[in-house]
């Protein structure tokens, strides 16, 4: 569906449904220059099985009309007016990894609007390799290319995908080479709010993490929980692009801590 979010069209993925405001809201939040398609699997789930869903290109991704955003403290403002716009009270958010920078911004600027958070195949913080920056300034698909052969594992690179006739890299290339991937990197690499706002989370929190992730190392990604506070799960065998790569695992996860908060299996 569309929805008008700062005098922009914006599109969010509603999982297959009309979205439902009475409804316990899931919210995705894809990662560096993606979109709404992270999270196929997921989205449809939870919209068939009891919840309202919104997985929003952020501006200038994808569906989206607008410029991209330049700071992740100017997504995570985004994605506070993005909530309201849809005329929803609270939402469980969900963010892979620059998503869930986007997340923590949005718990210090509009905590009001939180259920719960989750982070997936992230940190509070992700330093960006300079000259994959500076590759993404040059060719967005040529950066593409480095960060999925380094975002998938072992298993993805061999050509095995959840989806039977479906190659996740490929699609990954092709979202990722049309997207503004230099802005996003640059946010990310410039974020610094991560353990501030851990101290001030106040809702069930959750991080699912990879034990192959060559993106965002799982080292930090466990210092992080820790500082939050968090439950962690650990999915072993794959890499960073958990939503895509190990879609199955990733959404049985989001279940388990969802579910208990909405009283639904």
């Amino acid at each position: 569906m569309y929805i008008e979010v700062r005098g922009n069209r914006t599109y969010a993925a509603t999982g297959g449904k009309d979205f439902d405001s009475n409804l316990p809201t899931v919210m995705f939040v894809h990662g560096s220059g993606l979109d709404h398609r992270s999270w196929a699997l997921q989205t449809r789930w939870f919209a068939y099985n009891g919840y309202s869903v919104l997985a929003p290109d952020l501006p200038g991704h994808s569906l989206s009309a607008g410029d991209a955003l330049q700071s992740i403290e100017e997504m995570g403002a985004w994605l506070a007016d993005f909530i309201r716009a849809a005329g929803v009270g609270k939402v469980h958010a969900i963010g892979h990894s620059q998503g869930f920078l986007e997340v923590l911004e949005l718990a210090r600027q509009a905590p009001e609007l939180l259920k719960s958070i989750t982070g997936v195949g992230t940190a509070g913080a992700i330093p960006v390799n300079p000259a994959l920056i500076e590759a993404a300034r040059e060719s967005a698909g040529a950066a593409a290319e480095m960060l999925l052969m380094w975002g998938f594992g072992s298993d993805a690179q061999y050509g095995i995908s959840a989806v039977p006739g479906m190659q996740p890299i490929a699609i990954g290339r092709q979202i990722m080479a049309r997207n503004p991937l230099h802005a996003d990197l640059v946010a990310c690499s410039e974020y610094r709010n991560g353990s501030e706002v851990a101290k001030t989370i106040e809702v069930p929190s959750q991080l699912i993490l990879a034990r192959k992730d060559r993106l965002t190392p799982f080292k930090a990604g466990m210092a992080f929980a820790t500082e939050l506070g968090a439950n962690v799960t650990v999915i072993e065998r794959y890499g960073h692009m958990l939503p895509i790569e190990a879609p199955r695992q990733t959404l049985q996860k989001l279940r388990e801590l969802i579910g208990p908060l909405e009283n639904v299996k």
